[in-house]
């Protein structure tokens, strides 16, 4: 692949992180290549959203699935589930926002719903297993706590352009105002 190439669709995700329904020439502009040159590499916003999605759902489902087998402390798991979503950055929040779409056509035939499914159920086991521990408020839906852990990597990766803190400090202030916003 080219560097012009993966500087559109690293461009096109994180535009699209911030509007899914962004023009093509704002993601040409982000990339600093005319449109154009845009259109050599895809002939179209649907070959560019279906190559980002490949690329996000590649990166962030590996992701995840090494942050969820990498331990089995439900605590440890959370803490890198949370971690490989800020270290994904703009992809993980493009990954969520997709499968969230009501444009999405989710089934369980697709490799890309089925593995987003095994995350989210296998998130959805810890928060219950960390309920169970009272390490985690029984007040709180798994649901509302994933997307509470979506809109604290979002904010995270945001943070990262308007602040001097190191990376690593920046990821540890997330933690830290996680695992607090949801402790009993």
């Amino acid at each position: 692949m080219t560097n012009t190439k993966k500087r559109i669709i690293e461009s096109a995700i994180n535009i699209f992180n911030e509007d899914l329904s962004a023009p093509l020439q704002k993601v040409a502009n982000n990339a600093e290549v005319t449109r154009r040159t845009l259109h050599r590499y895809f002939k179209d916003r649907n070959e560019l959203v279906e190559v980002c999605k490949q690329a996000i759902e590649s990166s962030c489902k590996k992701a995840m699935i090494a942050a969820i087998q990498s331990s089995e402390d439900a605590l440890i798991q959370l803490e890198r589930m949370l971690y490989a979503g800020i270290d994904c950055g703009a992809k993980y929040s493009v990954f969520y926002k997709l499968h969230q779409s009501k444009d999405h056509k989710h089934t369980h035939h697709n490799k890309n719903c089925a593995d987003y499914d095994y995350i989210y159920n296998q998130f959805q086991g810890i928060i219950i297993e960390l309920q169970k521990e009272g390490k985690v408020s029984p007040a709180m839906s798994p649901e509302w706590i994933q997307v509470l852990h979506s809109g604290i990597i979002e904010s995270t990766v945001n943070a990262r352009e308007t602040t001097t803190k190191s990376f690593e400090e920046i990821k540890e202030l997330a933690w830290t105002s996680y695992i607090k916003a949801i402790a009993p």
